[in-house]
């Protein structure tokens, strides 16, 4: 598969980045190359800053992929410049959005599907519903390729969850 990441050496997504590259499948990234040196040697680099949407669209001139996961889209306007890069250019666009965005307080232990996106106590939950719901609609009138994921706990090598919180933060 040719993969494209927009980010690719975050918490989340270095480890599915070293995953796909010991699986040898044709991963690019995107990104502005503060951890590149930490990528396995397969790895392709498109050295940029996606919130230069022009310099972004002259890079990725011509090329295609089966995928692009988007990592670091925060607010509907980033992913608005997505779909003007990406709209005809993949066969699936993953978005990882967060299991924040759930209905706040929580109704049942449950989570499903139906469950409410709803969480009015923190902004950065209520862009990234905002920004699924800009999703879907592109997948509603477009047939834009789109899945979303929402991880509820992330971490990594560099940042380890504790339980702990104090005047400093976890």
């Amino acid at each position: 598969m040719k993969i494209l990441f927009i980010g690719g050496t975050g918490t989340i997504s270095m480890a599915v980045t070293r995953l796909l590259a010991e699986r040898g499948d044709e991963l690019w990234l995107l990104n502005r190359g503060n951890r590149n040196d930490l990528l396995p040697d397969n790895v392709k680099i498109i050295n940029c800053d996606i919130g230069d949407e022009k310099d972004a669209e002259q890079k990725l001139a011509g090329m295609e992929f089966d995928c692009v996961g988007e990592f670091i889209g925060f607010v509907p306007s980033q992913l608005e410049r997505d779909f003007r890069l990406f709209a005809g250019k993949t066969k699936q666009f993953i978005y990882i959005s967060s299991a924040s965005a759930y209905r706040k307080p929580m109704q049942g232990y449950t989570i499903t599907e139906e469950t409410p996106l709803e969480n009015p106590y923190w902004e950065y939950s209520r862009n990234k519903k905002a920004c699924e719901e800009y999703l879907i609609g592109l997948y509603r009138d477009h047939g834009f390729p789109v899945t979303i994921v929402r991880p509820s706990h992330t971490y990594d090598e560099r940042s380890v969850p504790l339980g702990v919180h104090g005047k400093n933060g976890s």
